[in-house]
C-alpha cells in the first residue's frame, strides 16, 4: 500500500496551506444577504490560531465570490466611476464590502492603469482589508515598472503583495509575503477577452507544478461583458490557505479586474 505521505506535499512558507481545491461551480450572484458575526460558524471552525481582527470567518472558505456592482451613472454618463465589490461566499452572504478611493482625474485620463486604494469592510462598517495599487505600466512589451498591489491586514500592518512578472505571452503574477518573497505564482491564460466562457488564473506553486486553486472571471453573459462594466470573480481555494493569502488572492481579482476586464460606454 502506497504511503499517505507520498501524495501529500509539504507546505513551504505557507501556515495551514493544504493543496487542491474544489472545482464545483457556484452561482456567482445567489443573492443579496448579509452574513454577520452573530450567526453560528460550522462546527468544525475552531480557531486555534490568532487571526487578524476580521478575517475570522475567512478562515473557513473555499469559495470567495467577488460581484462588481453596476454604477448606473457611468452607464448613463460613459463616465469611470470608482469601482464598488461586493464579497460574498458560496452561499451568496455578504461578508465584506469593497470600495475604490481614487481621483476623478486619475479616472478620467489615467483610467484602467490609475493608482487607487480600495478598503474592504465587513458588515459593521469595519475596515479590515486596505489594498494600495500604484500608478503603474500594463503592456507586456515592457519589463519594467510592472504592475504591483500592496496588502496591508489590518489597515497599516503591510502582509503581502501581488505583483506582476514579465511575459510576452501569459499573464503572470506572484504572491509575495510581507518581505517580497515569492510564495505562490498565478498564471493566466494567452487570452482574456472571455468571449462566451469563464476565464481562469491558475493559482500554482512556485515551481507550478502544483495547481492549488484559481480566480476565475465568470462569462456574465453577452449583454452585461458589452453593455456594463459589471464582473464576477470566484476564487477557489483550500479552506486552510493562510486568511492573509486570501486577503492577497481577493486584491488579485481586483487588479485582474482593472487589467484584463474594466471598461466604460466610453471606450464603446
Amino acid at each position: 500500500m502506497a504511503s499517505k505521505d507520498a501524495h501529500t506535499p509539504k507546505s513551504r512558507g505557507l501556515p495551514r496551506f493544504l493543496p487542491g481545491a474544489p472545482d464545483t461551480e457556484q452561482n456567482p450572484n445567489p443573492g443579496n444577504q448579509e452574513w454577520r458575526p452573530g450567526l453560528t460558524p460550522p462546527s468544525s471552525f475552531l480557531p486555534t490560531v490568532c487571526l487578524p481582527p476580521g478575517l475570522e470567518y475567512l478562515s473557513q472558505l473555499d469559495l470567495i465570490i467577488i460581484h462588481q456592482q453596476v454604477e448606473l451613472l457611468g452607464m448613463i454618463l460613459g463616465t469611470e466611476t470608482s469601482n464598488k465589490y461586493e464579497i460574498k461566499n458560496g452561499l451568496g452572504q455578504r461578508i465584506y464590502f469593497a470600495v475604490e478611493e481614487s481621483i476623478c482625474f486619475n479616472r478620467t485620463f489615467c483610467s484602467t492603469l490609475r493608482s487607487c486604494t480600495l478598503r474592504i469592510t465587513d458588515n459593521s462598517g469595519r475596515e479590515v482589508i486596505t489594498v494600495n495599487r500604484p500608478l503603474r505600466c500594463n503592456s507586456c512589451w515592457c519589463p519594467c515598472y510592472l504592475q504591483e498591489l500592496e496588502i496591508q491586514v489590518p489597515p497599516g500592518t503591510v502582509v503581502g503583495y501581488v505583483a506582476q512578472k514579465w511575459d510576452p505571452f501569459q499573464p503572470k503574477f506572484t504572491i509575495q509575503n510581507a518581505n517580497k518573497e515569492d510564495i505562490l505564482k498565478i498564471v493566466g491564460p494567452c487570452a482574456t477577452c472571455g468571449c462566451f466562457g469563464d476565464v481562469d488564473f491558475e493559482v500554482k506553486t512556485m515551481n507550478e507544478k502544483l495547481t492549488i486553486g484559481k480566480i476565475s472571471k465568470y462569462w456574465s453573459g453577452f449583454v452585461n461583458d458589452v453593455f456594463t462594466n459589471a464582473d464576477n470573480f470566484g476564487i477557489h481555494v483550500p479552506a486552510d490557505l493562510d486568511v492573509t493569502v486570501k486577503a492577497a488572492m481577493i486584491g488579485a481579482c481586483f487588479l485582474f479586474d482593472f487589467m484584463f476586464f474594466e471598461h466604460s460606454l466610453a471606450g464603446l
